[in-house]
């Protein structure tokens, strides 16, 4: 029963990948485990790095580590700028940088995530297959002062 209630949110997420990215980064924004859930394809062969994590591998796998995260309450403030977009008629990868907002006992902290997301059409429809994030203060701070006109 659960697995159909699944597929019945998943088939509401959106028609595009880019809605369907809309859509994962609220799911982080507001802890809503069951939105995230339903950007992602139902394989068994999907992916998801996080900052310094480990493969998960599976939607099982995936879905613990959100709810893990997601525990008593929580949420990641994370938003996505600087989208470079590669895509075709079955698949698309975003590469984006990910500004995340983290409170600490000094104050408000924030820091740069720079993430790969793969979207597969499906009978579905667009499906988040991959997430890879890895850790980019560096990297997005050359982003940020790169120049905004190309000629």
């Amino acid at each position: 029963m659960a697995r159909s209630k699944s597929k019945l949110q998943a088939a509401t997420v959106g028609g595009t990948p880019d809605e369907v990215e809309a859509a994962f980064y609220e799911g982080l924004q507001t802890g809503n485990v069951e939105r995230l859930m339903a950007t992602w394809a139902d394989e068994d062969d999907i992916v998801c790095i996080h900052p310094g994590g480990p493969r998960l591998r599976g939607v099982g796998a995936i879905r613990a580590a959100f709810e893990s995260m997601f525990a008593d309450g929580g949420s990641i403030n994370a938003s996505i700028a600087h989208v470079h977009r590669v895509d075709s008629l079955a698949s698309a990868v975003h590469h984006v940088l990910e500004k995340v907002e983290v409170m600490t006992p000094q104050g408000l902290a924030t820091g740069y995530v720079l993430a790969t997301n793969v979207y597969h059409k499906t009978a579905q429809g667009w499906r988040l297959v991959v997430h890879h994030a890895s850790p980019g203060n560096q990297e997005a701070q050359e982003i940020l002062d790169s120049p905004k006109v190309l000629h």
